[in-house]
C-alpha cells in the first residue's frame, strides 16, 4: 500500500466504526497560550477533555499535522541522525469523549492492524500500565485482561510510568497508556534475541506504532491525581512509522512519504541518497545521508508551518520555524555543496504528494515557495559573513583553543551553526572549548527560562457545569458572578488572577483583536481586568488581585473607550482587505493581523511594493465605504459550508467550526469573531500609515482610523504652522520652500568647491610633516574636515608614493571619525591591514569600524579619544 492508501483505510475503518472524520487543525496554535504549535493529536481536543465545550460528535478520527521542536516534546536533534525521529509528523488518531473505552479501543486497535493492513501478529507486542504505589494508581488489570484475548501473555509488557503513562502537560488530563509495538528485525534477528526485550530501547527496527490513551486522570497544580467525570480514549498511530511497516521497509525514510523528496534532493545536489538496508557505508556517505534526511524532514515542518500562517521571524514560534529552516540549509552547504537556494524546489513535490489530504500545501505553495526562497537566500549571505568572522578571529587568536564564547557569539549574533565553526576549526588545526559555549548557551537558556517561566495553581471552582457565556456582542456591561478562578505566577508579570464569569461582556483575545480591558465592580470595591484571554474554551479575565468575596455579585463592565476604538479598527481592517483585493487583486490574502484601540496591523500576499498612487485608491476605497455608511449585517450559528458558497472570505490558519459567524458591510463578507461597529459612518475616516515587506510575498500595511485619524491631522496641521512660522512666510510656504532649497543647493555648490581648496592647502601641508618610521612614510594628524573629504585628501596624498601609513582623525557634530590608509604593497610585504589595525584604534574614541585591508574607517562616542588613537598609530609602526 501506498502512503495514501494507509492514510485512507485508516479514516474509512474509523468511519465504519461511526466516526466522524474531521480535518487537521492547523500546525500552528493561535488561540492557546499554552503551546506553540500542535504537537501532538489531541491538542485541538483538549477543551473536550476538560470538560469546557461539548464535542460535535462523541467518536471523532483524523490525521493531525504535529511538530515537536519546542518544550517538552522536542525531537529537533534527534532528526537525520536516526532513521524514525521527525520534526513535523503524522498522528493518525481516533477519539471518545465519554462513549467507548478500553474494550473497544484495543479490539478496533487490533483489528486495524491485523486484519486490515495484514501486519503478522506474530511481529506485535503491546504494553500495559504497571501501576505506580507513590500516586494510588494501580496495575493496569482491565487492559491486561483485553489483550490476553489476542495476543499470549508473553506478549504483554509491563510499562513503567514513563512509557505507559501519558500526561499532555504539568497539568490536566492523563492517563494509563497501552501501546503496540511491530518488530521489523529480519526473522535471523528476531531468533537471536526476542522482540520483548528490544521494546522502549530505542531500537531502529523496534518500534511504537500505536499508543491508546486511557484518559481518567486530572493532574492537579499540587500533583495530586482525581477522577475526570468522564472517561475518555485519545488514541495516536504515526503514520509515517506505519508506514514503514505496511511496505517492509527498516527506515521512515525509505518509504513513499519522504522518496519523491529524496529523489528531488538527489536531482537538485548530484549524491546518492542509500537506504537503510545497504550496510557498511564509509563515513562520507553516512554525512551525506544525514544530510538528505535532515532537509526532507525539514522541508515538510516549515512548508506546513508557513501554510498554516508562521512566517519565519526573530521571536517565538517564528523564530523555531526560521531555525529549523537554518539546520536544513546549512546541511546541504556543508555536505552537499548547495551553494544557492534549492529547498524551496522541494515545495511543488510536497504539494504534489500531500494537496489530497491537506489542501492548504496546494491553496499556498506560491507563497510558501517564496518565503523559503527569501529565507534561504538571506541565510546564505549569512553564512558568508560568519565565514568570514570566523576567519578573522582564527587570524587573531594566539592558542589553538577557540574560545566557546566567542563560538556562541557567532551563533547567537548571526545564527551561525556551531558545528559548522567546530568544522571549520579542525580545518585549520583549531579546537573549539565546547564546555565554553554550553556554558554560555545555559545562560542564556536560563535567562530566557527565567522570564517566561509560569506557575499556575488549581482552579478553585466556585459554580459547577459549563455556565459560562459570552455576551459582549450585544452589551458591554453585565451581572456576573465567578464560577471559578485561579492564582498565577510569572517571572516576567508577577503574581495575578484569572478569572471566570458565567455571562461576561468581555472579548477575550482572538481573531487579531486584542482583548478587552475594564473594570468587575461589587458594593465594596473595583477589580480593574487588565486583559481578557480565551484557554481551553475559557474566557480569562486577568486582574492584579482577587476580590474580597469570590462569592459575591458583580458588575462587569468593559472599557467602552478603548472597546469603540479597537471596534472602528476591526471594521476598517474587514474593508481594507475588500479594497486590497479589488485595487490590487484576487490574489491578495490576509496573512495576519493585529486590531487594537490605537491602530490596525493588516500582512497581506502581494507581489510588490505599493505606489503611492495605489495607496492613494486603497484609502479612498475604504473612505467611500465610510461615506456610504454600510450597515453591519452580522449572521451567527450560520453553516460554515453556505457562508462560504454566499461569498464569505474565510481567513488564512484559522481553525472554523461547523458553525460561523459572518460579519457583512456592502460587499465585504468575512468570517470573523470580533467586535465591530453598528455602521461604517462610525468609522469616520481611515488613513494608512506604514506600507513595507514582512517576508518575500508579504507586506504590510499600518493604519489607522476615528480620533486617531483626527489626531493625525492636527498634529499634521501643527507642524504646517510651525513651518509656517519658521518660513516667516505664511502665505505662500510651498514657494519658500522652494526658494529654501534653491539657495541651499547653492551653498552646497560653494562649500564643495572651498573644501577642494582646503583639501589641496592641507595636501601641502601635511606633506611636510611626514616622517619616516621603520621604511614606512608615517603621518598620523587631526584634521577639521568631514568625512568625504578626509577620504579624499587620504588618497591625494597615498598616490604620491607606494609606501605610506596615514591615519587621520577628525571630528563632524560632536562624532569622532578615524581613517586608515596604507599603501598597497605595505599591505603584503608588511602584512598591515587597515581594517584590523582601525578596530583596534577605535576602542580609544569609545567605538570600532573596518574596512578593507588598504583603507578603513572607525566611528565613535569620544571625541577627546583621537589624540591617544594617533600615538597609538605611531607606537603600533614603531
Amino acid at each position: 500500500m501506498q502512503s495514501k492508501d494507509i492514510r485512507r483505510s485508516f479514516l474509512d475503518f474509523f468511519k465504519s466504526k461511526d466516526h466522524l472524520i474531521v480535518p487537521s487543525a492547523p500546525i500552528v496554535l493561535k488561540n492557546d497560550p499554552t503551546l506553540m504549535f500542535n504537537n501532538s493529536g489531541m491538542a485541538q481536543f483538549k477543551e473536550y477533555f476538560l470538560g469546557n465545550a461539548v464535542p460535535k460528535s462523541k467518536r471523532i478520527a483524523d490525521t493531525q499535522k504535529c511538530l515537536r521542536v519546542s518544550g517538552k516534546h522536542n525531537d529537533l536533534e534527534d532528526v537525520g541522525f536516526d532513521t524514525y525521529h521527525h520534526t513535523m509528523f503524522e498522528m493518525l488518531g481516533n477519539w471518545s469523549f465519554g462513549d467507548y473505552f478500553k474494550k473497544e479501543a484495543i479490539a478496533w486497535a487490533w483489528e486495524y492492524l491485523t486484519e486490515v493492513l495484514k501486519i503478522d501478529k506474530d511481529r506485535l507486542y503491546v504494553s500495559v500500565f504497571e501501576g505506580n504505589e507513590s500516586e494510588n494508581v494501580p496495575f493496569d488489570q482491565e487492559s491486561f485482561d483485553i489483550w490476553k484475548q489476542y495476543v499470549s501473555e508473553d506478549r504483554i509488557i509491563h510499562g513503567n510510568k514513563k512509557d505507559n503513562f501519558w500526561e499532555m502537560g504539568d497539568q490536566g488530563p492523563c492517563g494509563p497508556c497501552s501501546e503496540i509495538h511491530v518488530d521489523l528485525r529480519p526473522d535471523s534477528e528476531r531468533a537471536e534475541i526476542p522482540g520483548r526485550s528490544l521494546v522502549n530501547a530505542d531500537h531502529p527496527q523496534v518500534v511504537e506504532i500505536w499508543n491508546n490513551v486511557f484518559m481518567e486522570f486530572n493532574r492537579k497544580a499540587d500533583g495530586n491525581l482525581e477522577k475526570l467525570p468522564e472517561k475518555h480514549v485519545d488514541t495516536g498511530m504515526g503514520f509515517e512509522r506505519l508506514c514503514m511497516a505496511i511496505q517492509g521497509v527498516t527506515s521512515n525514510y525509505d518509504t513513499d512519504v519522504f522518496t519523491p523528496l529524496i529523489a528531488k534532493v538527489e536531482e537538485l545536489s548530484g549524491y546518492k541518497y542509500t537506504k537503510n538496508d545497504i550496510k557498511n557505508i564509509s563515513e562520507e556517505q553516512n554525512k551525506i545521508n544525514i544530510a538528505i534526511r535532515v532537509i526532507v524532514d525539514h522541508v515538510r515542518a516549515v512548508a506546513f508551518a508557513i501554510a498554516d500562517g508562521q512566517l519565519p521571524s526573530n521571536n517565538g514560534a517564528g523564530y523555531v520555524i526560521r531555525r529549523i529552516l537554518r539546520r536544513a540549509i546549512r546541511y546541504g552547504f556543508t555536505f552537499l555543496n548547495l551553494k544557492e537556494p534549492f529547498i524551496h524546489q522541494l515545495v511543488a513535490v510536497l504539494s504534489r504528494e500531500m494537496g489530497e489530504f491537506f489542501p492548504e500545501i496546494i491553496t499556498q505553495q506560491d507563497l510558501v515557495t517564496n518565503v523559503i526562497k527569501e529565507e534561504e537566500t538571506a541565510f546564505l549571505r549569512t553564512l558568508e559573513q560568519g565565514l568570514h568572522l570566523l576567519d578573522e578571529e582564527i587570524k587573531k587568536s594566539t592558542s589553538k583553543n577557540f574560545a566557546g564564547e566567542k563560538a556562541f557569539e557567532l551563533y547567537d549574533t548571526f545564527g551561525f551553526p556551531v558545528d559548522l565553526t567546530a568544522l571549520i576549526l579542525r580545518e585549520n588545526g583549531f579546537n573549539l572549548d565546547e564546555d565554553g559555549f554550553e556554558k554560555a548557551m545555559q545562560v542564556q537558556k536560563n535567562r530566557s527560562r527565567a522570564a517566561s517561566e509560569v506557575a499556575t495553581d488549581d482552579w478553585q471552582i466556585l459554580i459547577d457545569g459549563n455556565t459560562e457565556t459570552f455576551e459582549g456582542y450585544d452589551q458591554t456591561e453585565n451581572e456576573v458572578k465567578i464560577t471559578r478562578w485561579r492564582k498565577v505566577s510569572s517571572k516576567k508579570d508577577g503574581i495575578f488572577y484569572q478569572i471566570v464569569l458565567d455571562h461576561t461582556p468581555f472579548y477575550p483575545e482572538g481573531g487579531g483583536q486584542v482583548g478587552d480591558k475594564g473594570v468587575l465592580v461589587s458594593a465594596n470595591e473595583n477589580i480593574d481586568i487588565i486583559d481578557t484571554k480565551k484557554e481551553n474554551n475559557l474566557i480569562l479575565h486577568i486582574t492584579k488581585k482577587l476580590p474580597e468575596s469570590v462569592q459575591g455579585s458583580f458588575t462587569a463592565k468593559v472599557n467602552v473607550t478603548l472597546r469603540n476604538a479597537a471596534a472602528k479598527n476591526h471594521s476598517a481592517t474587514h474593508l481594507l482587505h475588500q479594497a486590497l483585493r479589488a485595487i490590487l487583486g484576487t490574489h491578495v490574502e490576509q496573512k495576519g493581523s493585529l486590531v487594537s484601540p490605537d491602530y490596525l496591523r493588516f500582512d497581506f500576499s502581494h507581489f510588490a511594493k505599493l505606489t503611492d498612487d495605489e495607496i492613494g485608491q486603497i484609502e479612498t476605497f475604504v473612505n467611500q465605504r465610510i461615506a456610504d455608511k454600510l450597515p453591519l449585517v452580522e449572521r451567527r450559528n450560520i453553516p460554515y459550508q453556505q457562508a462560504i458558497d454566499e461569498g464569505a472570505i474565510a481567513l488564512f490558519g484559522e481553525k472554523y467550526g461547523d458553525d460561523v459567524r459572518a460579519i457583512k458591510f456592502g460587499e465585504s463578507m468575512e468570517l470573523c469573531g470580533g467586535i465591530h461597529v453598528s455602521n461604517t459612518a462610525d468609522i469616520w475616516a481611515f488613513k494608512i500609515i506604514s506600507e513595507g515587506a514582512v517576508a518575500a510575498g508579504v507586506r504590510r500595511i499600518e493604519a489607522i482610523s476615528g480620533d486617531a485619524v483626527r489626531e493625525f491631522y492636527k498634529k499634521q496641521e501643527d507642524t504646517l504652522a510651525e513651518i509656517k512660522l519658521l518660513l516667516k512666510n505664511p502665505q505662500d510656504s510651498f514657494k519658500a520652500i522652494e526658494h529654501l532649497h534653491s539657495e541651499n543647493e547653492q551653498l552646497k555648490k560653494q562649500i564643495e568647491g572651498l573644501l577642494k581648496d582646503k583639501v589641496k592647502a592641507l595636501k601641502s601641508e601635511l606633506l611636510s610633516e611626514i616622517s619616516t618610521v621603520n621604511d614606512i612614510q608615517f603621518l598620523a594628524k587631526q584634521v577639521d574636515l568631514d568625512a568625504n573629504s578626509v577620504k579624499d585628501l587620504v588618497y591625494e596624498i597615498g598616490n604620491t608614493a607606494d609606501n605610506f601609513f596615514i591615519l587621520l582623525g577628525s571630528v563632524n557634530n560632536g562624532k569622532p571619525t578615524l581613517t586608515c590608509y596604507i599603501s598597497k604593497p605595505l599591505t603584503t610585504d608588511k602584512n598591515l591591514n587597515a581594517g584590523q589595525i582601525v578596530r583596534e584604534l577605535g576602542k580609544h574614541i569609545q567605538g570600532g569600524g573596518g574596512g578593507q585591508v588598504f583603507f578603513a574607517t572607525a566611528g565613535g562616542k569620544n571625541p577627546d579619544g583621537i589624540t591617544a588613537a594617533l600615538t597609538a598609530a605611531k607606537n603600533y609602526i614603531e
